[in-house]
């Protein structure tokens, strides 16, 4: 199946985006982003030069992915969330000219299979998120996230783990957790979070 491209988005020539993705209206993908496939990219998302999405990735609306970031598959993007990708930010440099693309180096925020980001919140780039991990709404993520993790918080925190569906994990002392909708056990070994059938 075509992608659906709203007549009111732009998708610079140069980027790609995969079959079955629907970008809506007043989204601004540029030149040389790789979108993948069955995307859902929502209303005035902008998408940045050579950023790459994986598939099946949910990009919700006015979400801002800074170049370089790199998503992988499955990924859950929400609302109005930020990607920064400039750890000095100034408009100026110091002789007072016009800061330009060759007075910086972007850096990137990278996020692992099946992780979500919530609504509201702040990646401060170079950070990765790690897979199945969830941001919590309205966090802010100065340092990278774990594999599972459930952080919160500005700056962000671990405060739990969770499992691939999503919801918080059942302590079962000892180190072992279990997933309440899944049944899927997980064991926490050296401050990580492994799947016990993985």
């Amino acid at each position: 199946m075509a992608a659906y491209i709203h007549p009111d988005a732009e998708v610079d020539g140069k980027a790609l985006v995969g079959e079955g993705t629907s970008v809506w209206a007043l989204s601004h993908i540029r030149e040389h982003a790789s979108v993948g496939r069955n995307c859902n990219i929502g209303r005035g998302v902008y998408i940045g030069p050579g950023t790459t999405l994986g598939d099946d990735c949910k990009v919700q609306n006015h979400a801002l992915v800074y170049e370089p970031a790199q998503v992988e598959d499955g990924v859950f993007i929400g609302p109005a969330v930020v990607f920064t990708n400039d750890t000095h930010p100034r408009a100026i440099t110091p002789d007072g000219r016009h800061k330009r693309a060759e007075d910086w180096t972007p850096v990137g925020v990278t996020v692992r299979h099946g992780a979500s980001i919530g609504a509201r919140a702040v990646c401060v780039a170079p950070v990765t998120i790690g897979s199945w991990a969830t941001v919590a709404a309205g966090a802010v993520v100065t340092r990278d996230v774990p594999d599972h993790a459930l952080v919160a918080g500005v700056p962000a925190r671990r405060i739990g783990w969770v499992g691939r569906a999503g919801v918080p994990l059942e302590d079962q002392g000892e180190g072992r957790f279990r997933c309440p909708d899944t049944g899927e056990g997980y064991t926490e070994r050296d401050g990580a979070l492994h799947r016990d059938d993985s």
